[in-house]
């Protein structure tokens, strides 16, 4: 078998070009930064942030749950987020029984409420289950953010925060999701809680 350096160095200087991209994008910087404030002041009026994905997607809803529900940078009390996905036999016997495109939704109609947060990851931006997630969490009075890759998808025209990754590159588009997601946790982080 060959070297594989090269295909190895051209992967990292393609995720190097994405979030480059990113960081050159004013936009997309302060959506990012507007997201933080209101799910901050969200917090402090004791609303919650839920999660949803699929696959890789769904990892990584999961992941950054867990960062605003533990903690991210240094000890402080949990935050109530959540990722939709978590409780297996509810997934199943949702999937089973209603299809798997109701998973999301149906949760969301016992869980959401006004001014509560609903981000759904997609790197096509086309998930049905997500798009249906969204009708429940419009009709709620949710905020819906869409994690999406370049074109946004079916997504784009069914939130109020588009970040859609400049890639149309599965892996490049996750690892730009979860940058941008641990950006939000630090910002919202730092501004609810005075680090030790």
């Amino acid at each position: 078998m060959g070297s594989q350096i090269e295909k190895i160095k051209s992967v990292i200087a393609e995720s190097i070009r994405v979030k480059n991209d990113i960081l050159n994008n004013p936009e997309m910087i302060a959506k990012c930064e507007e997201i933080a404030e209101r799910i901050a002041e969200a917090f402090r009026q004791d609303k919650k942030v839920l999660f949803c994905g699929n696959g890789g997607s769904a990892a990584d809803a999961q992941h950054l749950a867990a960062e605003f529900s533990g903690r991210f940078y240094f000890d402080r009390p949990p935050l109530d987020a959540e990722a939709l996905h978590v409780n297996s036999s509810y997934v199943t016997a949702v999937g089973n029984d209603y299809g798997y495109d109701q998973v999301f939704s149906r949760v969301l109609k016992a869980k959401g409420r006004q001014g509560d947060f609903l981000f759904g990851i997609s790197t096509s931006g086309n998930s049905g289950n997500i798009l249906k997630a969204f009708e429940v969490a419009r009709e709620r009075g949710m905020v819906i953010v869409a994690m999406t890759g370049e074109s946004g998808g079916k997504m784009k025209d069914n939130c109020d925060y588009l970040l859609n990754v400049p890639s149309n590159d599965t892996p490049r588009i996750q690892e730009s999701h979860i940058m941008l997601g641990h950006i939000i946790c630090e910002l919202v982080e730092a501004s609810l809680f005075e680090r030790p």
